[in-house]
């Protein structure tokens, strides 16, 4: 005689092996980047809110991430430098512009189109 499996017995073992397997999930893994405030500002920026406000929230969310040692996410330093750029402070513009493109090189190409301005 051939025995067959019982659904009726075999699934409330499978569905505890799996309850019980769920339970070992180490949770949410840690953010690859340091977004502090970036998204809040980026939507601030969109709305036309006041660029002048913005750049000290950007800045202390670099230093929070220099301090943290945590890499800040691919737009930041552009974001940034387009309120330097908005706000007459060129130089830093530059340099943010720069650091963007350093950090992450597939913005290469839009980077070197706005620093053309420049040169």
């Amino acid at each position: 005689m051939k025995k067959t499996l019982d659904f009726r017995r075999t699934f409330p073992f499978a569905f505890l092996f799996v309850l019980v397997a769920s339970g070992c999930a180490t949770g949410r893994p840690e953010p690859l980047y340091q977004w502090g405030s970036y998204e809040t500002q980026v939507y601030a920026h969109l709305r036309g809110e006041s660029r002048e406000a913005q750049i000290p929230e950007l800045e202390r969310d670099l230093e929070k991430a220099r301090a943290a040692n945590k890499p800040l996410p691919p737009g930041f330093f552009a974001h940034l430098g387009l309120l330097y750029l908005e706000t007459g402070n060129d130089e830093k513009a530059v340099d943010c512009f720069e650091t963007e493109k350093q950090r992450f090189p597939e913005s290469a190409a839009y980077m070197d189109f706005l620093l053309k301005k420049f040169k």
